[in-house]
């Protein structure tokens, strides 16, 4: 499996309006692009998800821009997932494949969106933080 360009981007947005969240300052999207490499019109795009599953909201006027809607500690990276993807993964419910299979394939989707569940945007910050920086010569 592999996590898509548009989920590791709407991680990546969410984390730096996670990071300006103590401030209350809204980014502009140009500004988030710039920084985080996104092109601008695909980030628009992930913006509008974000915003359609309640993780975003967005600021009109001179000073508007985008926020998170909730504490960072409330938003985790399976809430970004879902509102990117919907779910994990998808089962095949039609594969004709042994019952058995597609059960287990169900405990692994169950269990990778628990334990995305428990990794909150603050925990991720907090790590950052809690990790010196590395410098190679």
């Amino acid at each position: 499996m592999r996590l898509s360009v548009q989920c590791d981007y709407a991680a990546r947005a969410v984390l730096a309006l996670a990071r300006s969240h103590a401030t209350g300052t809204a980014i502009q999207a140009k500004s988030l692009s710039r920084r985080e490499s996104i092109p601008l019109t695909y980030l628009m795009r992930i913006l509008g998800e974000l915003r359609k599953g309640g993780l975003v909201h967005s600021l009109r006027g001179r000073a508007g821009g985008y926020q998170l809607a909730r504490d960072p500690g409330e938003i985790t990276l399976a809430d970004v997932v879902r509102c990117i993807h919907g779910t994990f993964f998808e089962i095949r419910e039609d594969s004709g494949g042994p019952r058995e299979l597609r059960e287990g394939w169900k405990r692994l989707q169950t269990a990778m969106e628990k334990a995305a569940g428990t990794i909150s945007f603050r925990e991720i910050m907090e790590r950052a933080e809690s990790q010196p920086e590395m410098y190679y010569i």
